[in-house]
């Protein structure tokens, strides 16, 4: 998928597909640094990206937050309306 191809979906409920399309990225992005680290040997250097690791691993655990943040919530409005239907 490029640049271009990101469209919103715009029917979220239980997930976000631009959410999960970011997780992937970012996860990318932080394998990536996470090698950097592995291969580097220059002090200054792999500081700077162990720093990049750290951002980036706050970045994964928000989205992932956020994606069961909506789960919940879709599961809860799940039960709201099966009630209703049982009723």
């Amino acid at each position: 998928m490029d640049e271009n191809d990101i469209r919103c979906a715009h029917a979220c409920r239980n997930t976000c597909a631009m959410l999960n399309e970011a997780l992937r990225r970012e996860t990318a992005v932080l394998r990536f640094y996470e090698q950097l680290v592995l291969e580097c040997d220059y002090p200054d250097i792999r500081s700077f990206v162990e720093e990049l690791v750290e951002q980036r691993s706050r970045a994964v655990l928000r989205i992932v937050a956020k994606l069961n943040e909506l789960r919940a919530r879709g599961q809860a409005l799940d039960g709201v309306i099966a009630s209703f239907d049982h009723n």
